[in-house]
């Protein structure tokens, strides 16, 4: 079953991410898909995350096709123009790549290139359009395609903004991206489920389906970082405590995960689960939730 069957089936849905790494090694990332295959219904592949350079997410997703795993093809607006985006969008089609999760980028100052020019000719709402566009049979400015694709677009939201403002901000991208053709959104990491539940009340009726974000806490380290670092994203101090006191603190980060997607069965479409390189722990994380 495809990501956009499991979606229009109405099931909770699970999809996965892996990052390539910064050269051509991919086995042990291949490895660690077909861990978790028959256990996802889709595996998003990142593009250039945080701004490092590294392998391409176009390639990896046609490796995961091989493999029969249905992938999700991030693609940032930082590092192409018009152009060269919708010639991807074409090129991934071609390749057997259906899904696609549309994003404006972090800018290349943050990453191991900070000198590189970004490009930013679009943005995630305007490269939504353009998927629908390609979509009908035609480019951005009106001509012709001799063969469109079908693809199945998406988007991210972050439903733990700081603030008031910043929450209404974060609803209002989110409908224009629903209006230029989002049919899914995969959420920023969740920790807080009271949260989580009100801001699921705030976007009932929308028409796009909503995965909710699962990062497994590597480390006390990583919780701290996160919460100085990372916009929208708060660990509660007691489950900091709680990763910090175990004496196996990886069991203890996937009694987390599951208590996090068990409350989530009943908020959202589905969870998005970015495990960091811990993809081995989905599938016991899934068999404690019963998925």
């Amino acid at each position: 079953m495809s990501l956009r069957e499991a979606c229009e089936s109405g099931k909770f849905v699970v999809t996965a991410e892996v990052a390539p790494g910064k050269g051509t090694d991919v086995e042990h990332l291949l490895k660690d898909a077909a861990i978790i295959k028959d256990r996802v219904d889709a595996i998003n592949v990142t593009d250039l995350q945080s701004s490092v350079m590294r392998l391409g997410s176009m390639a990896f997703c046609h490796l995961l096709t091989d493999m029969g795993i249905d992938p999700v093809f991030q693609v940032t607006c930082r590092d192409r123009n018009c152009l060269a985006l919708q010639s991807d969008l074409l090129s991934a089609w071609a390749l057997g790549i259906r899904n696609v999760l549309a994003l404006t980028g972090d800018h290349p100052k943050l990453g191991d290139h900070p000198t590189a020019r970004p490009v930013f000719e679009l943005d995630s709402v305007t490269l939504l359009d353009v998927i629908g566009k390609l979509n009908s049979g035609v480019d951005m400015v009106g001509n012709e395609l001799k063969g469109a694709p079908d693809l199945f677009p998406g988007a991210v939201v972050n439903p733990g903004a700081d603030n008031e403002a910043a929450m209404d901000l974060q609803i209002m991208k989110m409908e224009k991206k629903i209006e230029a053709g989002a049919k899914f959104f995969q959420t920023q990491g969740v920790y807080d489920l009271d949260a989580f539940e009100k801001f699921m009340k705030r976007i009932e009726g929308f028409k796009a389906k909503v995965f909710g974000g699962i990062i497994l806490l590597k480390s006390v380290g990583m919780a701290r970082f996160m919460n100085k670092n990372v916009a929208g994203v708060f660990v509660p101090e007691p489950l900091i405590q709680e990763i910090k006191d175990a004496e196996d603190k990886v069991q203890a980060s996937m009694n987390i995960a599951v208590r996090l997607v068990k409350g989530m069965k009943d908020l959202c479409d589905g969870v998005h689960m970015m495990t960091l390189g811990w993809e081995s722990k989905i599938p016991g994380i899934l068999d404690e939730v019963g998925l």
